[in-house]
């Protein structure tokens, strides 16, 4: 007599994840259990990819960065279109952008001839035209200036050469940064379009250092504006003639004892805001009777006496030093910010006859109390107002005012002609709160605010996106009063509540629904000829998640499938708000790196969980307080749902990668559910949010001493004895100057994981910043990807 049972034998030596095939032990009588015999049924294999040596899989990396490359800089970008105003002319239109012609590796100035007329049922083929003759934009060997390198990274530019153009409509000047110094170049303008390559002129100089942000002045684009050395300059590109604007900065080595700048946006600024600029030409010049011109700069002045330096290494690690950096982190003080105004005047011939330096009527803390952010400036387009959008610490309340250029009053040191300034202001002289917006999770700001000219003087008519009333960003025609008051300014002027807050006077819905409105512009541009050809699009799919929110992900099929194999799966994160990665389009270089990885034999899956961007604040706020607390589940439900709805996803061979708030929730992935992370890829992880910056922390996470627990429970690096026991199941990569999510955070993290006896492997790029921008350095971490994946997941 037999008896037959069914068991399952594990792979469960790790004691954490579980491979199971089901067998028949079948007992034989006469014999004990122990003498049992084992029969293995038939059930689903493996797949194994294919080890390849570390040459081989260089060569892999090496075709596949080919495509990439080609489709990351080859693609326009910065668009100019430009009307022929001759309709009678025999010139086309003209479209000028950004892209790197054939042949070449930098970006330069392009443009594409558009017929008047065109077939509607025509295919519209525009060829690639060089403006630049015979040009090199990218410096020596690719040696950026400090400034330079900073704002690429700031930006994330990977692309050489020109990445960005100053453009006048009438007059058809283009102005650009090159090769360390400034160039200008004219197309005629819209009646009148060059048919040759131009020469670029090199605006010469007499400043030291790198010019910065250069701007055309669009009330006379003779003159041209840039920053140098953190202050403001005017110059005249016909007669050379130039003008410092601004004395913040003392030229001093020492960045303590330097703490001022004028007209530059802060780290915080450009990093969380994505304002990357610190002034601004009013639109329009005003004319005197004798034939000379007025033009003005809004500028931001900043003092950062009361932040944090910190010292990260320098690039030139042969000379051992290290850069200093005024970095505000999270519970600590910020820079101290105010607008002001530079007033330039010009003669009939164009030579400046003065140059004045102004202030607000009163401290711009006194004006606007509470503000902690200048998120957004500049001017409506008839000059009358400048305009500044304004935000507390907690970034829960935003103001929207205007500020009459008569509020501003010559900067003196002499009291009495202080007071006679003051007195000179008109009475009706105000700013304007024209709207204020409000929230309980957070205020996410944006680039919609297109103001009206105005018809009455009381009234001022505006677009604006608001996402708080209703949860999604949604488009608003706002009508607000201006009935000014009576002031009278003094030295002693203390703001009363409810001073400068307009009345609205309408406030109509433009659109709504449960989606969003994004500002985004540009155009779409077909770069299908570019894919390698074993380039397969990922599967879109959505799931009902536990948390009550339809989840959406996106697969890379394994390229080599057979029925009833299961194939290692990388899950690719990001998971932190401000971020979407799953969307039907195109998905670009990044995203060929997962389609390498399925060419293999991976299956990558990509999710967006509670966190992400463009799902309603109340989606992305589940974050609130809780940032590493929420998002692993949602990533572990997509995960099983996957496993269900395609038979090729091997769960017990999952790993986990991302970077920077990818990398964060990576390392999170191992901590919380290792038995569900085989591996852990984690690229430059914040991993105490204590030591990050105060834009981006408070943000999400309140100051520190309003949520110590969520700071607690979201720092990775406080709970490392979670982390498995295992070797070869979590590498950390990360770029020495980092000066973004700086290297403290994996020195700390690698400390507290040796403290606690647990393994780890960690590479290092020693030239690299937050981004990869070296091809030697991205070629070996892409490589290191690969080897670790393929060694032990």
């Amino acid at each position: 007599m037999h008896r037959v049972k069914k068991v399952k034998l594990c792979d469960n030596k790790r004691g954490i994840w579980k491979s199971c095939v089901t067998v028949s032990m079948t007992a034989v009588d006469g014999l004990s259990d122990s003498t049992e015999v084992v029969e293995m049924e038939d059930g689903p294999s493996q797949f194994y990819v294919e080890k390849h040596t570390w040459e081989g899989l260089r060569d892999i990396i090496h075709c596949s960065r080919k495509y990439s490359g080609m489709i990351a800089n080859k693609a326009p970008h910065d668009f100019q279109f430009v009307q022929k105003k001759d309709e009678n002319g025999p010139h086309s239109h003209r479209l000028y952008y950004l892209g790197m012609p054939y042949g070449s590796r930098e970006n330069s100035l392009l443009y594409s001839e558009i017929p008047k007329k065109i077939r509607k049922e025509a295919l519209l083929v525009l060829s690639w035209k060089q403006m630049l003759d015979h040009f090199q934009a990218t410096p020596h060997q690719g040696a950026y200036s400090r400034e330079e390198e900073l704002l690429r990274e700031r930006k994330r530019l990977g692309a050489f050469g020109i990445t960005s153009y100053d453009y006048h409509a009438q007059t058809g000047l283009f102005l650009f940064q090159a090769s360390n110094s400034l160039f200008y170049c004219q197309d005629g303008g819209s009646n009148c379009f060059l048919s040759a390559p131009v020469k670029p002129v090199e605006i010469k100089t007499q400043c030291s250092g790198t010019r910065m942000d250069p701007k055309i002045c669009p009330g006379d684009p003779d003159f041209i504006a840039f920053i140098n050395n953190n202050d403001l300059w005017i110059a005249h590109i016909k007669t050379g003639e130039e003008r410092r604007l601004t004395f913040c900065h003392k030229g001093l080595d020492s960045v303590k004892e330097d703490p001022k700048s004028a007209g530059v946006a802060t780290f915080v600024i450009q990093e969380e805001f994505d304002r990357f600029t610190g002034y601004w030409w009013s639109p329009s010049a005003v004319e005197d009777p004798s034939g000379g011109k007025t033009v003005y700069l809004l500028y931001e002045e900043v003092d950062e006496t009361e932040v944090e330096i910190i010292h990260v290494p320098s690039p030139a690690l042969e000379e051992r030093k290290a850069d200093a950096y005024r970095y505000p982190r999270t519970g600590s003080k910020n820079p101290k910010a105010t607008l002001k105004l530079a007033e330039i005047k010009t003669d009939q011939q164009g030579r400046i006859l003065s140059t004045q330096d102004k202030e607000l009527v009163a401290p711009f803390n006194s004006l606007f109390p509470g503000t902690e952010y200048i998120a957004r400036v500049g001017w409506t387009s008839d000059g009358k107002y400048g305009w500044a959008v304004l935000l507390d610490r907690s970034q829960r309340r935003l103001q929207l005012v205007l500020l009459p250029p008569a509020l501003f009053i010559p900067v003196t040191d002499d009291p009495a002609q202080r007071q006679e300034s003051l007195e000179a202001v008109p009475t009706n002289t105000q700013p304007y709160i024209i709207y204020e917006e409000t929230t309980d999770v957070w205020i996410n700001v944006h680039d919609i605010f297109y103001p009206f000219i105005q018809t009455t003087e009381d009234e001022f008519s505006f677009i604006w996106v608001n996402e708080s009333k209703t949860g999604f960003s949604h488009l608003y025609n706002i009508t607000s009063m201006l009935q000014p008051g009576c002031y009278h300014w003094t030295e002693e002027y203390q703001q009363v509540e409810g001073d400068f807050k307009c009345a609205i006077k309408e406030d109509v819905t433009l659109t709504s629904g449960e989606w969003e409105v994004l500002a985004r512009h540009g155009s779409k541009v077909r770069v299908h000829q570019c894919c390698p050809g074993d380039y397969n699009p990922p599967e879109i799919f959505d799931f009902a998640g536990k948390s009550g929110f339809q989840l959406y992900g996106m697969v890379y099929k394994p390229h080599n499938m057979q029925p009833g194999r299961k194939h290692p799966t990388v899950l690719f994160v990001y998971g932190g708000p401000q971020v979407q990665l799953v969307n039907n389009s195109f998905k670009g270089m990044k995203y060929l790196r997962l389609n390498t990885l399925a060419s293999l034999g991976y299956a990558v899956v990509v999710i967006d969980g509670r966190g992400s961007c463009q799902r309603g604040l109340e989606f992305e706020g589940a974050l609130k307080n809780k940032m590493g607390q929420v998002e692993i589940e949602d990533q572990v439900e997509g995960l099983q749902y996957v496993a269900e709805k395609f038979n090729f996803v091997d769960l017990s061979r999952v790993a986990i990668h991302g970077w920077s708030y990818g990398g964060f929730l990576s390392l999170m992935g191992l901590i919380q559910r290792p038995n569900v992370f085989k591996l852990a890829i984690a690229g430059a992880p914040v991993t105490v949010w204590m030591a990050y910056d105060t834009g981006y922390t408070e943000r999400y996470m309140d100051v520190p001493e309003n949520n110590q627990q969520g700071y607690e429970e979201g720092s990775v690096a406080l709970h490392v004895d979670k982390l498995p026991s295992e070797p070869n199941r979590l590498l950390i990569l990360h770029g020495f100057l980092d000066e973004n999510v700086h290297f403290f955070h994996t020195n700390f993290l690698v400390s507290q994981i040796i403290r606690a006896g647990k393994p780890y492997q960690l590479q290092v790029y020693p030239n690299e910043r937050h981004s990869i921008r070296c091809p030697e350095s991205g070629e070996h971490y892409e490589i290191m990807l690969l080897h670790f994946l393929q060694q032990y997941l």
